[in-house]
């Protein structure tokens, strides 16, 4: 799984802290929102120039390691 740690930064200088590709001010939550709404990679890169695909996989392991996290709200079960 990629490292998302080297390729996000949260620098209250930039983008009031929210979390951003490194070298960019593209949220982390614009990349997982774009796939959510079933963007392809191309689609995204061509969205933010300034993103590199590992951006992407990036976002994708940052989203798996907090679905992870004990702290996530419990999903109710029918």
């Amino acid at each position: 799984m990629t490292d998302w740690r080297h390729l996000f930064v949260s620098d209250p200088g930039v983008c009031h802290g929210q979390l951003c590709a490194k070298g960019t001010r593209v949220f982390v939550t614009n990349i997982l929102d774009s796939l959510a709404e079933g963007a392809t990679r191309e689609e995204i890169l061509k969205s933010y120039p300034s993103l590199r695909p590992e951006h992407i996989d990036a976002a994708i392991a940052y989203a798996a390691e907090l679905a992870r996290e004990e702290s996530m709200l419990p999903v109710s079960r029918l």
